[in-house]
């Protein structure tokens, strides 16, 4: 029988790592307004939560309070450069792409669910040259809702045409394990995410510290039929 299995990825920090150019982004907004920059050591929690919470620690850090309207500008100002320099640095992270291939060529199949705005993530995947891997990318504003609301994941499964009960999640943070916990369905864990949490105290199926490790962490979790 062929191998049922839809394997979902998270984003940033899991599949790719978007670090360097998030936080050149973030830099150029806040040297643009006349702040200091800011260190990956000092924003690397939040790489994955979003450009808005980046940008709120940034100031934070220059001692700035801005009013929701200046945010507003801000981020836009942050979406506008991000979208022209998305992929200038940022890169699949080692052993991803052959693991992917070889689960691929076994018969599995791909999602991506990311809190990253959806147009932003096909931009990405695009650029990177891995977007014919994904049956379908769902961000933050695919559906009403968000991981760690477990809907979201469903709904990224069914968008793939995937079942859950033949379904892992792939990711990198405590909101990547309480949506798959939420949901029911198993996840593995990477430890070189973005996490201010370490993955081992958050009760993932499984952990790999690099993806030579995922076909038998997948087949643990989720054996294939």
């Amino acid at each position: 029988m062929a191998d049922d299995r839809l394997v979902v990825f998270d984003l940033d920090g899991t599949l790719v790592d978007t670090a360097p150019d998030l936080l050149t982004s973030l830099n150029h907004v806040l040297a643009t307004e006349g702040y200091q920059p800011a260190s990956r050591e000092q924003i690397s929690f939040l790489l994955g939560q979003g450009a808005r919470k980046m940008l709120e620690r940034g100031l934070e850090l220059n001692n700035i309070s801005l009013p929701d309207t200046e945010l507003d500008r801000l981020f836009q100002d942050f979406l506008t450069y991000y979208g022209s320099h998305i992929a200038d640095h940022s890169r699949p992270f080692p052993g991803v792409i052959n693991a992917m291939d070889w689960l691929r060529e076994n018969g599995c199949r791909f999602a991506v669910c990311t809190n990253k705005l959806e147009s932003l993530s096909r931009t990405l995947l695009n650029n990177l040259q891995l977007a014919d891997y994904f049956e379908t990318v769902a961000g933050r504003d695919t559906f009403p809702v968000c991981k760690p609301n477990p809907d979201h994941l469903f709904g990224t499964i069914k968008a793939a045409g995937g079942n859950p009960q033949r379904s892992v999640l792939i990711g990198d943070s405590k909101t990547d394990i309480a949506t798959a916990k939420a949901a029911g369905i198993p996840v593995v864990a990477v430890t070189f995410g973005y996490t201010d949490i370490p993955v081992t105290e958050l009760g993932p199926d499984s952990i790999i510290d690099h993806f030579d490790q995922l076909i038998e962490a997948v087949d643990q979790v989720l054996p294939p039929l």
